[in-house]
């Protein structure tokens, strides 16, 4: 069925533009001949064309633009006769015998056009002839084009300042009352067409309503461009007529374009000054209008306005926008009780937007605003619209963009009761957004209260929101816990006491994260304590021997005190690994301040999280390197405390469950018992131990491989317990001589010319460096050189 009415459709445009080019070709023949009268006939018959009625709006208007240009060519014609001697009253009054109005008033304008510009009457007097005969037509397709059509061939003709029309009898006055009543016919016309036809096509009339608005609102830019309509005449004439129009038709789809008409084509000046006149229009039109977008559009445009140059600011003030707008948007929201909730966000997005450009400097406009949300947002409860929470996450992103600082955005108290009205996702993406300015900016947050606001906000991130354990994508996931790491990281203050309270407040939030979070929050809580504490140093600790202080001031007891409650927590999530880590980190520090008694009670807990937690082999290693790695720089310890941590370290090194991994394990305890800068810590022969006990472990290795797979394997073993020899007899430990060496340096070579080793190259090019080291050590000459001369290779 609506196949074969695009196929009628497409007929009958066919037939009419076969008929308008064949009355087109004999005026043309008889524009050639400059037989006017023929020229006329044809014309005529050319633009009855047009009085179809069978054509949709879109295929009428290229039916239009063929007669257009046919016209034009016309109007030449005239023009050129004129000069000739033809009177032009005469020919106006000669088109009037056209025998269809159509035709006529078409060839009216057209003769009309060349009649202004001849001057030979006011242009005033031809206008309102031609927008009074237009009434002729009432058709609403028809009419419009008319008038369109007129409004086209006289809009370069009006009187208007500084124009050739402008006379003692022509006003820029004439000029705008005659766009206005076109205007004003032109609506009432296009208002008209959806009661044309049957009901079931009003789909289809709306459609092409839609696609003719341009033509109305083409009077609306030729009253902008009219030099003449200044302010003065733009608010007691131009816009209360027009506003007249627009709220007196009553049509949603006519005030919606033509309020936005209005916005977009005339300064933005003239709407400040007449701002209560235009938003008084807003709560009398249709309630099904889409106001918002109008208002949003209309403040758009201020805030641009505002935002060109600050010389304009002073006449927001003088004109209380803010006040006008706030309480408009009020109105409109309480006429408008079907209005959907993201609607209402909207618009106080926009005023919100409006306020910062204009107002930057009030914060109470701005959560005044918030506050107005708020009240909206009351009765709703948790929003399920995405649409809605878009446009509140618009909103609460507004002032973090425009001030870069999320503590001024803290200073707005509306601000976070706001975000409780976000569903849990929307409420942690608005937390990542908050995140995201503080790094982006570098914010300073440097106080305990600023931080619990901070928090508050951002607790989507930080915890579990009303109980919810959905299922997350894990990388985003990781990545929102990455963010909030990092702004723990830098929160900061140069007082000890408020940065010491800015930690505690952290440790709080962060601690109810639970246990998915905790790993990736409390390493940067711990570290910053740890920085802290290293500010801290050289402050006066007591002599007191509890491993944690008072309580009276912040001292590096008191921090570490904390630290010990916060990892402890964190080895339960179960992360036994990462609490491990962190011990030795703590102990460290407490080493660095000097506090014994603090250090070995994190080493201890280290061990007890070793001996219970870490069970995997590789895990085992890796863990026991970092134990020996951290006790070997560790100076404050006394000899007994050292002894019994250097104990269970090599006691621990002998337990590992593969061989390699053992003789790694027990030469790297040979450290233990060897610090350079520090005398009392030079114990030669329990280092010789340690490396005879490491070359036993390799030859064990060795003998376990020759039984199980049928050769010894490979001397990778040896050879690094051959550079820790040289080593420690660089060190000038006297307990490992050059005679050790060479004996080693010779059972190596023996290994390598075995038939049951197996070849490594890697091995033997390991042992050749190591080798060509010795040399050229030799070489160096110095106390050095003569102590590897006792070396053979």
């Amino acid at each position: 069925m609506i196949a074969d009415g695009v196929e009628d459709e497409e007929k009958w445009l066919a037939a009419g533009i076969a008929g308008l080019q064949q009355n087109a070709f004999y005026m043309h023949r008889a524009l050639d001949s400059n037989n006017l009268r023929d020229a006329l006939k044809y014309s005529a018959q050319m633009l009855s064309e047009l009085r179809t009625s069978k054509l949709s709006p879109h295929k009428y208007y290229e039916l239009y633009m063929r007669a257009f240009d046919e016209l034009r060519k016309l109007e030449m014609f005239f023009k050129e006769e004129t000069r000739r001697g033809c009177s032009i009253i005469d020919l106006y009054e000669l088109v009037l015998h056209a025998g269809n109005i159509l035709p006529r008033l078409y060839l009216l304008c057209t003769v009309g056009s060349v009649y202004i510009k001849s001057k030979e009457a006011p242009a005033k007097d031809v206008l309102k002839d031609l927008v009074e005969m237009c009434r002729g037509i009432q058709h609403p397709v028809r009419g419009l084009f008319l008038r369109s059509y007129l409004s086209q061939v006289s809009r370069d003709k009006l009187p208007d300042i500084g124009s050739e029309y402008e006379g003692d009898a022509d006003t820029v006055m004439d000029a705008v009352e005659f766009v206005l009543q076109n205007f004003t016919e032109m609506n009432k016309l296009w208002v008209r067409m959806q009661h044309q036809g049957p009901a079931r096509e009003k789909e289809k009339r709306e459609k092409g309503r839609n696609e003719l608005r341009d033509l109305v609102g083409k009077n609306l830019h030729v009253l902008s461009q009219i030099e003449g309509v200044d302010l003065d005449m733009y608010k007691d004439t131009v816009l209360p007529r027009v506003l007249e129009q627009v709220v007196n038709c009553k049509d949603e789809l006519a005030q919606f374009y033509l309020m936005d008409c209005i916005i977009q084509v005339f300064p933005d000046e003239y709407h400040l000054q007449t701002l209560e006149v235009l938003l008084s229009a807003c709560p009398q039109l249709q309630p099904s209008v889409d106001i918002k977008t109008v208002l949003s559009r209309l403040m758009e445009r201020l805030s641009n306005y505002a935002a060109s140059s600050a010389e304009v600011l002073p006449e927001f003030l003088q004109v209380e926008a803010f006040s006008k707008l706030n309480n408009a948007i009020g109105k409109v929201i309480e006429a408008q009780v079907d209005m959907p909730i993201f609607g209402a966000v909207a618009l106080y997005s926009s005023l919100l937007t409006f306020t910062l450009h204009v107002h930057p400097d009030r914060l109470d406009y701005a959560d005044q605003v918030l506050g107005a949300c708020v009240k909206k947002l009351s009765s709703k409860g948790k929003l399920e619209d995405s649409r809605a929470t878009k446009q509140i996450v618009a909103l609460l992103s507004a002032p973090l963009e425009k001030y870069n600082d999320v503590v001024t955005a803290l200073k707005l108290s509306n601000y976070p009761r706001v975000m409780e009205y976000l569903d849990n996702e929307t409420n942690k993406i608005m937390a990542t957004v908050i995140i995201q300015s503080i790094i982006k900016n570098k914010t300073h947050i440097s106080t305990s209260d600023k931080v619990e606001a901070l928090f508050e906000l951002i607790r989507g991130l930080i915890k579990d929101l009303d109980g919810n354990h959905e299922e997350v994508d894990e990388d985003d996931f990781k990545e929102e816990q990455y963010s909030v790491a990092r702004l723990i990281q830098m929160l900061h203050n140069d007082d000890p006491e408020e940065m010491y309270k800015i930690i505690c407040t952290v440790r709080r939030h962060v601690m109810t994260g639970g246990p998915k979070r905790l790993p990736s929050t409390v390493p940067p809580l711990v570290f910053s304590s740890l920085k802290l504490i290293r500010r801290l140093q050289g402050q006066d600790e007591g002599q007191d021997e509890n491993p944690f202080g008072d309580e009276s001031l912040t001292t590096p007891k008191k921090i570490f005190q904390l630290l010990n409650q916060t990892i402890e927590v964190l080895s339960t999530v179960p992360a036994p690994e990462l609490a491990f880590r962190l011990y030795l980190q703590c102990a460290e520090a407490a080493n660095d301040s000097d506090l014994e008694p603090v250090a070995y009670e994190f080493f201890t807990q280290a061990y007890i999280l070793y001996e219970e937690e870490i069970s995997d082999s590789k895990a085992q290693v890796t863990a026991l390197h970092l134990i020996i790695g951290t006790l070997q720089r560790m100076h404050v310890f006394g000899v007994e405390n050292r002894d019994t941590l250097t104990h269970k370290a090599t006691g621990y090194s002998a337990k590992l469950l593969k061989k390699p991994d053992q003789c790694r394990a027990v030469y790297g305890c040979a450290h233990l018992f060897w610090v350079d800068d520090q005398d009392n810590m030079k114990d030669g022969e329990r280092v010789l131990i340690c490396l005879k006990r490491a070359l036993r472990i390799a030859n064990a290795a060795q003998q376990m491989s020759n039984v199980t797979r049928g050769s010894t394997g490979s001397i990778t073993l040896f050879v690094e317990i051959l550079n820790k020899y040289l080593y420690f007899f660089e060190k000038g430990n006297p307990q490992v001589t050059a005679a050790s060496v060479q004996s080693l340096i010779e059972l190596i070579t023996t290994e390598m010319q075995s038939d049951s080793s197996t070849p490594d190259p890697a091995a033997d090019a390991f042992f050749a460096s190591t080798l060509r080291y010795i040399q050229f050590q030799k070489q160096k000459g110095g106390a050095i050189g003569e102590r590897y001369e006792a070396i053979k290779v």
